[in-house]
């Protein structure tokens, strides 16, 4: 998923959002631009709405060339785009394939 940013100033830090329905008003404190954005995850590629979300996980380095899994965060994996990264999660994680849909 894309992450949040103004499109007239660029600034990602400066932003409030509300929800509205099934919208999303964002306001930037820095140019003051306000805008409706979708809050649904989609591929920044085809743009399709029907991605998978995926734990992936987030790594530090603990000692010398050592790392260790700090954390995971969400990624959204299309299944049109990101259909070799899919699968092999999918292949790692048997039980996360119920109702995937990755043909």
């Amino acid at each position: 998923m894309e992450a949040v940013v103004c499109p007239r100033c660029g600034k990602d830090d400066h932003l409030a959002g509300e929800r509205r329905g099934e919208m999303v008003r964002i306001t930037c404190s820095a140019c003051s631009l306000v805008w409706d954005r979708d809050p649904a995850p989609r591929c920044p590629e085809c743009g399709l709405t029907d991605v998978r979300p995926v734990p992936e996980p987030v790594w530090a380095k603990v000692r010398g060339n050592q790392r260790s899994i700090v954390a995971y965060k969400t990624v959204y994996l299309c299944p049109a785009c990101d259909k070799r990264r899919l699968k092999e999660h999918l292949g790692a994680n048997p039980m996360s394939s119920k109702g995937a849909g990755t043909g």
